[in-house]
């Protein structure tokens, strides 16, 4: 079986595809990482995939200060990078 990854997901066009990828990436035993490089609209295909984060149990983090999410800064966001098995930006 091949070895299971940790993955950063970094949402910079399509939150909402987005967070369908990172949930998906579950079923084959991955770990991924959320982080949102714009704002992401509430909408509720938005709200839906936010509890298919929640159910995964992955948290989603942003960059963009004032959501409703926890803020990375330019540091944390630097050392997931470096310490992810593979970037994925969408």
């Amino acid at each position: 079986m091949e070895k299971t990854k940790s993955v950063l997901m970094l949402g910079r066009r399509d939150p909402t595809e987005t967070m369908r990828v990172a949930a998906g990436l579950t079923i084959f035993g991955h770990t991924p990482n959320v982080v949102f490089l714009v704002p992401v609209p509430d909408t509720p295909e938005n709200a839906e995939m936010a509890e298919l984060l929640e159910f995964s149990d992955i948290e989603a983090k942003t960059t963009v200060p004032d959501q409703s999410l926890p803020h990375i800064g330019a540091e944390e966001l630097a050392a997931a990078v470096l310490a992810a098995d593979a970037v994925i930006n969408i």
